[in-house]
Order: C-alpha cells, then sequence, then structure tokens
C-alpha cells in the first residue's frame, strides 16, 4: 500500500496549499480500494446494486430468427421488382407456436411479431401492405425488399457475449436484460458502509434545546441524504463535541465498521487543533487548502483502527440522534484493526454539500467497484455578468430556465455565502467555473451541473 506522500509525489502540480481541483479529484482517485466482496440476490433485490461479475449470455437473444411485426413470411426471392407477387398461403406461424412445415417456393405464411421465421423464409411484409384473393396474398411491387423485418438469431446477445459489465450499477432495464437470459440470481458487490459524523460544541441534534450561540446540526441531513442516492450502507454517529476523548471514540468507532468515515467540520486554519491531532494519531492523514469555492479546506487519508490492551476497539461516543442504521461487518475480525478511508470536510453547510460533489460522490462510487462516469453537464447562458478570479474553480448557485429563444439560460443566486444553506435549497443546478476562467459577460454559455438526479 503506497503512503499518501508516495500518492502525492505521483500527482503532477501537487500542492497542498492551493490544490487545483483536478489534482485533488486525481489523487483521491489514486487513494481509495474497492470493495471486492460479492454476494448473491435474487433479481428483484439487485436493482442499484453494482454487478459483481460480467453476465455472460448462455444462448443467443433471440433464440431464433423471428418477425419484427405481424404480416406475411415470405422469400424475398418471390418478389417482382415491377409486379405484383402473387403468394399461396401454406398455414400460420405465432409467437409461441411457430409453423414447423416446409414451405414451397410461391407460398407465404401468415406471423405474427415474434414468431419464429418458417424454414426457408427470410422477409416480413406488413399485413397493412398487402391484398388477399381467397387463399392467395398479394404483394405489390415495391412494399418490401428482401430480408425486411427480420430479427436474427443473436441480434441482441450472442452466446457467450457479456450482457452486462462487472462495475455497472444495476438500472431497471438491466434487470428486464437479466431476466430474458433467465438468471433468477445476480453476483453483486456488497454495499460500501460510510459512517459519518459532525463536530462542533455549538452543534445540537433535532429535539434538543437550544442555548445561546448554538444551531441545529444540518449536515448529517444533507450528508444522509446525499449517501442515500448513492446506495451505500449508512452509519451516523451523531454530533461529537470538540473534546478529545469525545472524537477519539468517534473516530475509532467510524473506523472499526465503515469503509469511508465522512466529518463536517474541524479540518480549517483557526479550529480546534486536537481535531487534526487526532486525525493524524490515528492514520495518515493530509490537510489541503483547495482552490475552489466554497469549499476550500478538506482533510483526506486513511484512519486505522487497532486494538487497546484489553482488545477494544474503542468507547462509543455518547448517544445522539441517529440516521439510518447500523450495519452488520464482515470485514473481519475486529481485533485484527483495518482502516477506513477519511474524508473530513468543512463546517459550512454549502460547503459540505459542494465538496461531497467535487470530490466525495465519485470516491465512494468507486470504492463500491461501480464504473464511475463524468456528471453530465448542461451549457446554459448565463442571465447576468459573473465576477470570478482564475486560479480557483467556483461552484455557484444556481436557477436554470428556458430562455425566450428556446435555449438554456442560468441565473447565478444572489447569496453565495458558504453558509446559506436556503440558497441550496431554492437553486436547481450548481454553475462550474473553471479554475483558469474569468469574469463571465452575461449571454455567455457556462457549465452547469443540473441536481436533478443528483441531490
Amino acid at each position: 500500500m503506497k503512503s499518501l506522500v508516495q500518492i502525492a509525489a505521483e500527482v503532477s502540480g501537487y500542492d497542498p496549499q492551493a490544490l487545483p481541483v483536478a489534482q485533488a479529484r486525481e489523487f483521491i482517485a489514486r487513494l481509495v480500494p474497492r470493495v471486492t466482496a460479492i454476494e448473491m440476490l435474487p433479481l428483484r433485490s439487485a436493482l442499484g446494486r453494482v454487478l459483481g461479475r460480467d453476465i455472460v449470455c448462455a444462448f443467443n437473444v433471440p433464440a431464433h430468427d423471428n418477425a419484427a411485426m405481424d404480416g406475411y413470411a415470405l422469400r424475398g426471392s418471390d418478389l417482382a421488382a415491377d409486379a405484383p407477387a402473387r403468394l399461396a398461403l401454406a398455414g400460420t406461424g405465432l409467437a409461441g407456436q411457430p409453423f414447423c412445415g416446409d414451405v414451397p417456393a410461391g407460398y407465404c405464411v401468415r406471423i405474427t411479431t415474434g414468431a419464429v421465421m418458417p424454414a426457408g423464409l427470410d422477409t416480413v411484409v406488413p399485413q397493412e401492405f398487402v391484398r388477399l384473393d381467397g387463399n392467395a396474398v398479394i404483394v405489390p411491387p415495391g412494399a418490401v425488399r428482401s430480408g425486411d423485418n427480420r430479427r436474427f438469431a443473436g441480434e441482441d446477445l450472442a452466446a457467450g457475449e457479456a450482457a452486462l459489465p462487472a462495475g455497472r450499477i444495476l438500472r431497471p432495464a438491466d434487470l428486464g436484460m437479466i431476466a430474458s437470459l433467465g438468471v433468477a440470481e445476480v453476483p453483486v458487490l456488497r454495499r460500501l458502509r460510510v459512517a459519518f459524523f459532525s463536530t462542533g460544541d455549538e452543534l445540537r441534534s433535532i429535539g434538543e434545546p437550544l442555548d445561546a450561540g448554538c444551531v441545529y446540526d444540518s449536515n448529517r441531513y444533507t450528508l444522509w441524504g446525499m449517501l442515500q442516492r448513492l446506495g451505500v450502507e449508512v452509519l451516523d454517529l451523531g454530533v461529537v463535541r470538540d473534546d478529545p476523548d469525545a472524537l477519539e471514540a468517534a473516530f475509532r468507532e467510524a473506523a472499526a465498521c465503515a469503509d469511508a468515515v465522512i466529518t463536517s467540520g474541524g479540518v480549517s486554519v483557526g479550529e480546534a487543533d486536537h481535531t487534526k491531532a487526532i486525525m493524524a494519531r490515528l492514520g495518515e492523514v493530509l490537510f489541503w487548502r483547495i482552490a475552489m469555492r466554497p469549499g476550500r479546506p478538506m482533510a483526506i487519508g486513511r484512519i486505522g483502527v487497532r486494538p487497546d490492551a484489553e482488545g477494544r476497539i474503542g468507547a462509543r461516543p455518547r448517544a445522539e440522534e441517529r440516521i439510518g442504521t447500523r450495519a452488520d461487518t464482515d470485514r473481519g475480525s475486529a481485533s485484527d484493526g483495518h482502516t477506513a478511508i477519511l474524508f473530513g470536510l468543512p463546517g459550512n453547510p454549502v460547503a459540505v454539500m459542494v465538496t461531497f460533489y467535487a470530490f466525495v460522490r465519485d470516491a465512494l462510487l468507486a470504492m463500491s467497484g461501480a464504473s464511475v462516469e463524468p456528471l453530465p453537464m448542461l451549457r446554459a447562458a448565463s442571465a447576468t455578468a459573473i465576477r470570478k478570479k482564475p486560479g480557483r474553480t467556483e461552484f455557484q448557485r444556481g436557477i436554470v430556465s428556458r430562455a425566450s429563444d428556446g435555449g438554456w439560460q442560468v441565473s447565478v443566486a444572489a447569496a453565495q455565502g458558504s453558509g446559506i444553506l436556503r440558497s441550496m435549497s431554492t437553486a436547481n443546478g450548481l454553475v462550474v467555473l473553471g479554475d483558469a476562467q474569468g469574469n463571465v459577460a452575461a449571454g455567455e454559455s457556462v457549465d452547469v451541473l443540473p441536481f436533478d438526479g443528483l441531490i
């Protein structure tokens, strides 16, 4: 396993005091491990899970040449280019009840969509194109070409072909495809386990009274919601006060039962030094100042769990309101110890969400074993001028709408402070202004990361 220093040496332009977003993403991609344990699930329980092995087709799909529409199956060689073709009707072939007899030249078979093509026939003429004359079918010239409206065996999937690759997050259409192969149980990777908590003496959980200078903790709820979208198992450790013993106990508990640990607060300049000291004491942790707005401070690394002299992993923090349920672990004996990836996010509510989507989301998907694709960006015209300094990436909250010409336009929210969570609630996307980009003129196109399907 490479150390954090070794990983940093592999990232061109690495500067922890002014780290570009792209370099931070590269570092994280090099750092995170992948889940490998596979479990078998019934097909209907596999939606949203990560496929652990390729699904290989055992037979051709479709298994036989078949009709693509209702009509009459015939030989293309019986068609005439400049005159109607008169064909005798030999019988009928239905889906699930194929016509099994011989079809002489000059004959056709009434056929329905999906029915097996009778031997020797290679074309289907739609029923609305023909005229019936007693037991004869009249096909006008030019109605079809030889080979039309015929599906070939293996046209969808060939025997031995990978129908779905490992690493795919299974969607509804995938379940249908797997069912078409007769597969009842699906090999999926075990769910990633993510523990999270907030730090700060000023934070209170819902239901507790607010003392002077205190606020209700919102970060755990936004984090819980974002994690739910990723399909991971979630363990909420509540609010942990700025106390060295409580913080160490929380970190130990989180690392003992999770693959990844997310904290909010405690990583900014001027915040309690013991938070950083505990992170560093329990493992390898780097503290970054990322060239972005909002969300500049971030901690990244590994934290490990080692048993104490009595074999205990660590005391639990005081009881707090918890979101979700605890997951049992299959990571082996706790007495052996293990490491978890740490994402230490800033404490401001908007900064938590922006840094999660900028860095943590893709990292967790990769750790889950999923094939991670870049999030799709929308190009929209800025409704107003936007002030922007080159040298950092900015994520500004915006409202996307249709312009009068039918194109997309985006207006940035007036309040862009990293503590104003309401602006994230009213916005429907993030305007992403790249590191080298400067001021944006009204009408200029910008990249927008839509919230739909994301938040």
